[in-house]
């Protein structure tokens, strides 16, 4: 068996050969962009995050519906983590908070 670094270097490799081919063939790009669902984590800021861990997790389909939402919660110096589910009343108010924000990624300096 193949050691784990080699096996997402090789995954990560074709993945980017994926990418690759879609940014030059819209076709392609619209078939596989069906096939990704987004997972988001937000993380928040804690005064001392080596004593204390949280944020919420959404992973959506494709079409943006929110298919998992879940908050987690650690204290990593104990080395102690739980996640708690979002309820639909929670989840509800997460969005709304998020209405007005438009992700757009940016990697110049």
């Amino acid at each position: 068996m193949a050691d784990i670094n080699e096996l997402a270097e090789k995954k990560l490799k074709s993945r980017m050969t994926k990418i690759r081919k879609c940014n030059r063939e819209p076709e392609e790009k619209a078939k596989f962009s069906e096939k990704i669902g987004i997972s988001l984590e937000l993380e928040f800021q804690n005064k001392n995050p080596d004593k204390l861990t949280d944020g919420i997790t959404i992973i959506t389909s494709p079409e943006g519906k929110v298919l998992f939402a879940d908050y987690f919660y650690g204290i990593p110096e104990d080395d102690e983590y739980t996640n708690v589910e979002i309820t639909d009343k929670q989840l509800k108010s997460i969005i709304e908070f998020f209405e007005d924000y438009k992700l757009q990624l940016d990697d110049s300096d």
